[in-house]
């Protein structure tokens, strides 16, 4: 899943207090009209016992359902697509290629995500996140189309492009057009979209790719690219069009900065890059395209995140780093199930993907219980539990390698593991939201997105060197998409790559800890 997937946006301000409304300060607007302005906020709050604002309440109504539109549909790919990726891969004889179909879309997505935070901040959500979705169709439709794996991976890399984009403008459309008691809510609805596609998406996808070809999965998504534009669009450009407040005009150094930001994110890019093409390669020669990356990644990273991320210095930092530890662990883990189950165990393609369902009700209700009235000042347990629950998740999923486990008991594991992403990837926007000031929203919805994606990228470049040493590269899938071969692969592949993501989801367990920005001292 991705997140896909919220507090104030002050930088120094405290957690609760919403933005100010647009428009009370604008102008000649004086303390009097401010004033006016604060005790509107106040009652549109609940105060006086007035009736909280909720996500439908008829002004978010329109906007709430055209961006879940747009989740809805982020959803529905990545659930089906990931169905049908093993049967991709053989046919196209590429199953030792099998990580670079996650990775080229998560390295991609690196770019656009700076991209788009710098262009939410000068023009606003609306430009980025309409190019965005025609991205996302553009690469699903050459992936569909593709000949060779190579032709497949850069459909994903263009696709990767489209999804940076868009994600990162979804997260500045909530801060610009939700006031603070409504964004978790907001959050909520966006795991909620999930439930459906993780039910129907891999049913539908299987049966595709059984019936007509894995071909159909791709090139059928795209028709459904037109309703979210339809609804998205009227309430988008009413409520967070236009540069945000306090961005103001751009000097010449701004606009070199914005133009340093977009090299640092192509450097990362290409760094890792790099470090996933020798990840699958185990000569020695491999060490050279490695000691490059890692030379591009290394100090690219360093610039483009919050200052002290790496270390996990207390408050935003510590947000952006975990979001990368439990999207990574989790995600990287979960793309390896179908293939697993298809090859150790000799399910069909549908049956696996199956096995994922469950997951997307368990992260709605994560998302949903902190959502709840009162969680805000408990957002770091919220956090630490979560990664608790993914651990555990991760620890379990090799199990069912032994054949007198049963297949269903993975499908619960992953479904504890779901909860606890829903737990924390909400929690860590709403603190995200509360730490960022209006105009720096999006840059540091673009660091939290290029965290996310970049511990993809090199989870997947790890264990992928992992997979392969260990024989996993060897697999194929038959006509009836089941494990074909003398032994099914080599099970030691698969409990390395979860060894490895249980070990940085453990960490992240502790890493929770410091989401707290320490207190300021009495003086």
């Amino acid at each position: 899943m991705g997140a896909f997937d919220e507090g104030d946006t002050g930088g120094a301000r405290t957690a609760g207090a919403g933005p100010e409304p647009r428009g009370a300060g604008d102008g000649a607007a004086g303390p009097e009209a401010k004033a006016r302005a604060a005790v509107e906020a106040q009652a549109a709050d609940g105060a006086g016992g007035a009736r909280k604002e909720t996500a439908l309440s008829r002004p978010h109504r329109a906007l709430t359902l055209g961006i879940v539109s747009v989740v809805l549909l982020i959803a529905f790919e990545a659930t089906a697509v990931g169905t049908a990726m093993p049967v991709a891969a053989d046919e196209l004889n590429g199953i030792g290629l099998y990580p670079y179909a996650f990775s080229a879309f998560f390295t991609t997505s690196v770019v656009g995500m700076v991209v788009s935070g710098q262009w939410c901040d000068r023009r606003g959500p609306l430009p980025p996140l309409m190019t965005g979705i025609g991205a996302f169709a553009g690469g699903l439709v050459l992936s569909g189309t593709a000949v060779s794996m190579w032709i497949f991976v850069l459909g994903r890399a263009v696709q990767g492009i489209g999804g940076g984009l868009v994600i990162v403008s979804l997260y500045v459309t909530v801060s610009r057009a939700f006031p603070a008691s409504v964004r978790p809510k907001v959050l909520a609805a966006f795991a909620a979209s999930w439930v459906v596609p993780s039910v129907v998406g891999p049913l539908i996808s299987g049966t595709v790719t059984q019936q007509l070809g894995w071909r159909w999965v791709f090139l059928g998504i795209p028709v459904l690219v037109v309703l979210p534009l339809v609804v998205m669009l009227p309430p988008l450009r009413r409520k967070a069009s236009g540069p945000p407040p306090g961005a103001g005009e751009r000097s010449a150094e701004s606009a070199e900065e914005d133009r340093r930001r977009i090299r640092l994110a192509i450097a990362v890019a290409v760094g890792a890059g790099l470090l996933q093409y020798a990840s699958q390669d185990l000569r020695l020669v491999a060490l050279v395209p490695a000691a490059a990356g890692l030379a591009l990644l290394v100090p690219s990273v360093r610039a483009l995140l919050p200052r002290g991320t790496l270390r996990a210095a207390r408050g935003l930092p510590t947000v952006v780093l975990l979001r990368g530890m439990a999207a990574g662990s989790y995600i990287v883990a979960e793309s390896f199930v179908p293939l697993m189950l298809v090859t150790q165990r000799g399910l069909s393609v549908t049956m696996a993907g199956l096995t994922l369902a469950a997951g997307g009700a368990s992260w709605a209700l994560g998302s949903f219980v902190q959502s709840r009235p009162g969680m805000d000042d408990r957002r770091q347990s919220l956090a630490r539990f979560g990664m608790v629950f993914v651990t555990f998740s991760l620890v379990y999923a090799p199990v069912v390698l032994v054949p007198s486990v049963p297949v269903w008991t993975l499908a619960a594991g992953m479904a504890v593991g779901c909860f606890g992403m829903g737990l924390v990837i909400s929690s860590l926007s709403v603190l995200l939201l509360q730490l960022s000031a209006p105009e720096e929203t999006g840059r540091n919805s673009a660091a939290l997105q290029l965290c996310d994606g970049l511990s993809n990228v090199l989870l997947l470049a790890a264990t992928g060197a992992v997979f392969t040493s260990l024989g996993g590269g060897s697999v194929t899938v038959g006509a009836g998409h089941t494990a074909q071969g003398a032994d099914g692969g080599q099970p030691s592949a698969f409990v390395a790559v979860y060894a490895v993501s249980a070990v940085v989801a453990l960490g992240g367990v502790l890493v929770a800890g410091r989401l707290r920005p320490k207190e300021p001292s009495a003086a």
